[in-house]
């Protein structure tokens, strides 16, 4: 095949620039980058450090530490794993405990000695302070202890057994019933049974009844700080159809059969129950969520379905959280989602009387979703007390923007803390109880800032707002920050610096190669263009220099949906924007675009895909290529498009609803049915299949086959057990039986979702660098 100027152009590349950067170098990812720093945190007396890096390109990560006046971290030759335990309900405890390959382990910080508490091979988990700092609670078998930390006497607060009770009661037959009617001996002996036991029942009970549950999971098992209530959640899970990934390249030679996860439907709703266990009167009581606002409205899609608008009214099926207390344990609140996906509750919860009061409902006829706002069903979001021990602090996207807001549990009086068109991504509260540390993008979506917000006077300090993103650990006595930072062109790495206004930052890891430093890496400009509907849509922006410029342009498609990539940080698409700076070596012009449904920007732009996937996210990317034609002089019949995952799904919409607007399309693991996708993800945004088939129907590549008269090349790893191998065969089987030719399926037989072997990853974007070359550059 003859192509303009194509062969040219990439011989030109790999003369220039062949010791600076080439395919094969760049598709090593951090090999070729640098392993950058991860994990990063303090030890629990603030005076070191630590961070998982691999600066020698090992294997794997190991970990380093770093103390002020070093002059550059060191590889930590002990185990120190307990630093990574979460320990804000112990910061004013000398003696720390934390768990270990489900062992219960002491530190105490002044001796930094470590010392054996509970090793067994009953595993601990779910450890917990109390308001009595001479207690400690624990889980262990589904039951909850404590422990006295003066004479370390434990006792069992618990007694849940799975089973019925019915079951530890002998069965009346026909031999137990002759005996009682035959012997005075046998009837004898079971009137003292029965006296004994009465006997004991009158005593004070030494150790708590037990209560008996069936056929369920008992979960999230959390004493109050007093240790005289535990609540618990019971889960009856339906049991799902499996999907099934088969892998072909073993070590034995056969081929390996696994489960992986279940598809989009209602038969995924899960029945859960919370129970509140109160030690004192050692009985269990459930709690009602009847009363909850909305618990039992159908959502407006319905309307839209005969069968479905008239339905009788039910409580909606919901999952809720465990309980967050006040530091006195005075007062508990906790959060609960619809699995419908509309409706998100924070209740307060009375423990002696097992009831709750509604604080705040947030209702979205798309879905629940945002920074610190529970996305998932099982997920949980920003919630916990002020100092006050009765003002609580949550996030909520009521304005539109996801922001910090106060409940007083007394008053009921909600105030908003924060506002304006940006988001609050992060929340952390001061030692004092006074303020906020908060993360924001306040200055640009595209950035993620640090502030310190006075809780009284609403005032936002700065402390980091430098161009890019912060990644802020806070030491103990909140003196210093440890911070991971990146900007477009420059990879993360980890810096301190003093908690004060507008500090200054101090590298402590330098983690890029020498030949990637080598190469003159492109910050793109974040632009705006307007959709369509008057919406500003971010954008990276890739340019050539003016004299290689072909006018031929690529369009990327992030995936995720809920992500973002237009932003002014490092990429977690590193090979994409080293790939992108390639292909601008060979004149094109590369447009990155946060599409509708992207993350950074708000609940309208992050349901602006709702019930249509493939909607207003497409019409995205024809508007952008609509401002590089205008705008930026591109040829609008030699414009390609790409992407993997929700990207290569994008691609597929676009070749195949929109034919004709692009030259060639590259889809990477893509979805083409979306009724054979995941329950969480695709719930939220499609609701579901069984309720809302228009929404899957308008949005799956596959109905629209038909379709296809672009050039097409579609690659997928053969073991992703995320967009699994079969969705690009079902497109592929469509395409055959409707007789279209121009269109390639490369498959990857040992690759995941996420590729991993570089070899693999050099084939995928040869063949995409390729396709492009061969559309985009040959003549007319």
């Amino acid at each position: 095949m003859k192509y303009y100027a194509s062969v040219f152009a990439f011989l030109l590349f790999q003369t220039i620039f062949s010791q600076i950067l080439s395919l094969p170098e760049i598709m090593k990812g951090d090999e070729f980058i640098g392993h950058q720093p991860e994990n990063h945190r303090w030890s629990i007396d603030g005076s070191t450090l630590y961070f998982d890096w691999n600066p020698k390109n090992e294997k794997g990560n190991s970990t380093y530490f770093w103390k002020k006046g070093m002059k550059s971290p060191q590889l930590l030759q002990k185990d120190i794993s307990f630093t990574e335990e979460n320990f804000e309900d112990q910061k004013q405890f000398n003696e720390v405990f934390y768990i270990q390959n489900g062992n219960l382990f002491s530190y105490d910080k002044k001796t930094k000695t470590h010392k054996k508490v509970i090793v067994s091979s009953g595993r601990i988990s779910n450890l917990q302070r109390s308001d009595n700092p001479k207690l400690i609670f624990f889980q262990q078998n589904n039951n909850i202890f404590q422990l006295d930390l003066t004479d370390f006497s434990m006792i069992q607060l618990t007694n849940f057994k799975q089973g019925k009770e019915s079951e530890k009661k002998e069965k009346e037959n026909f031999l137990i019933n002759q005996q009682k009617e035959l012997f005075q001996f046998v009837n004898d002996q079971e009137a003292l049974k029965e006296w004994n036991k009465s006997k004991s029942e009158s005593n004070e009970k030494a150790f708590p009844k037990e209560f008996f549950y069936d056929k369920v999971s008992m979960e999230q098992l959390t004493p109050s700080p007093n240790g005289k209530f535990v609540t618990f959640r019971q889960s009856d899970y339906p049991t799902s159809n499996p999907t099934k990934v088969e892998q072909f390249i073993t070590a034995d030679g056969y081929t390996k059969n696994t489960n992986a996860r279940a598809k989009v439907s209602t038969e995924n709703f899960s029945k859960h129950k919370f129970g509140i266990y109160s030690v004192e009167k050692d009985s269990v009581a459930f709690v009602s969520f009847s009363n909850l606002t909305g618990i039992s409205e159908f959502p407006k899609y319905y309307q839209e379905y005969n069968d479905l608008k008239d339905k009788e009214k039910t409580e909606k099926a919901i999952v809720m959280q465990a309980p967050v207390f006040n530091e006195d344990g005075t007062l508990a609140v906790f959060e609960i989602r619809s699995q419908d996906n509309k409706d998100r509750w924070i209740v307060q919860l009375d423990l002696n009387s097992a009831t709750i009061t509604e604080l705040d409902h947030q209702h979205d006829e798309a879905w629940i979703d945002g920074p610190g706002i529970p996305g998932y069903a099982f997920s949980r979001g920003t919630l916990g007390f002020l100092k006050d021990n009765q003002t609580i602090y949550f996030q909520s996207e009521a304005s539109g923007f996801s922001h910090l807001y106060l409940m007083n549990l007394k008053n009921k009086k909600k105030t908003q803390l924060t506002k304006g068109n940006w988001e609050v991504r992060n929340v952390k509260p001061s030692i004092d109880g006074k303020s906020f540390y908060i993360t924001t993008n306040t200055t640009h979506p595209g950035n993620r800032e640090f502030y310190k917000l006075d809780i009284t006077s609403q005032k936002m300090t700065p402390i980091l707002t430098k161009e890019g993103a912060h990644e802020v650990e806070i030491s103990p006595d909140e003196k210093t920050l440890l911070v991971r930072y990146s900007s477009k062109n420059k990879p993360w790495e980890l810096y301190v610096a003093d908690n004060k206004p507008n500090t200054t930052l101090e590298q402590i890891t330098f983690s890029t190669t020498k030949t990637f430093d080598n190469y003159p890496w492109k910050s793109p400009e974040v632009i705006t263009f307007k959709a369509k509907d008057g919406t500003d849509v971010y954008a990276r922006i890739y340019e050539p220099k003016p004299e290689i410029k072909n006018k031929a342009a690529i369009i990327f498609v992030h995936g995720a949906g809920y992500l973002q990539n237009a932003h002014n940080f490092w990429s977690s698409y590193h090979r994409e924007y080293m790939f992108h700076n390639l292909l601008t070596d060979l004149g094109y012009t590369v447009l990155d675009i946060d599409y509708r449904g992207s993350d950074g920007y708000g609940r309208n732009v992050r349901t602006g895909i709702y019930r249509h996937m493939g909607g207003l996210d497409l019409e995205d990317h024809l508007d952008g290529k609509q401002f590089l034609v205008s705008q930026k002089g591109i040829n609008e019949t030699r414009v390609g498009i790409y992407g993997g995952s929700y990207g290569g799904f994008i691609t597929l919409m676009a070749l195949l609803t929109q034919p004709g607007e692009f030259k060639a399309g590259a889809a990477l693991r893509s979805v083409t049915d979306w009724a054979h996708y995941n329950h969480g993800y695709t719930g939220n945004i499609l609701n579901f299949p069984e309720t809302d088939p228009k929404a899957y129907q308008k949005s799956s590549p596959i109905y629209f086959a038909d379709k296809l008269q672009d050039k097409l090349l579609m690659m997928h790893g053969m073991v992703d057990n995320n967009v699994q191998f079969q969705d690009v065969v079902r497109l592929s089987q469509r395409f055959i039986e409707l007789g279209k030719k121009d269109w390639d399926l490369a498959v990857y037989p040992v690759e995941s979702h996420g590729f991993k072997e570089t070899y693999s990853w050099v084939d995928e974007y040869t063949r995409i660098l390729n396709l492009f070359n061969e559309s985009l550059l040959k003549k007319d």
